[in-house]
């Protein structure tokens, strides 16, 4: 689905900024707070997108329906801000790089905490030699 034309990457970028504005101010859904996009990716002919998102709320799934309950509300409110003649249909992903990256990020820092508890082998290997 990725498209590297500059106009659906201007789309994408600007259908990210409406949404984030959209579900911020006027959403009253319980399920979509703390919700944020982070990459909107968008067909040739602009007929569907994908919306990755993330949440602050640890149950992603209650998000995801919120917002694929909301897609229709979404949609017309993008219509209504953005001047292109058909709004793209909106398909929700949680986007788990975010997780992914907090738990390497952790299994480094604990590699590097057990790292400096074990003795140096090259300090060993000086002190035994003459």
């Amino acid at each position: 689905m990725s498209n590297n034309s500059p106009r659906a990457r201007r789309v994408a970028e600007q259908i990210r900024q409406e949404l984030a504005s959209i579900v911020m101010r006027e959403m009253k859904d319980p399920r979509c707070i703390g919700v944020s996009f982070t990459a909107v990716d968008v067909t040739s002919d602009l007929e569907h997108a994908k919306v990755w998102f993330t949440t602050f709320n640890p149950d992603h799934h209650a998000a995801l329906k919120g917002l694929a309950s909301a897609a229709g509300f979404l949609r017309t409110e993008l219509a209504k801000r953005m001047s292109i003649r058909t709004v793209p249909k909106l398909n929700f992903h949680y986007d788990e790089s975010v997780e992914r990256g907090a738990h390497l990020s952790h299994l480094i820092d604990q590699a590097v905490a057990e790292d400096r508890l074990r003795p140096q082998d090259d300090d060993a290997e000086a002190s035994d030699k003459p």
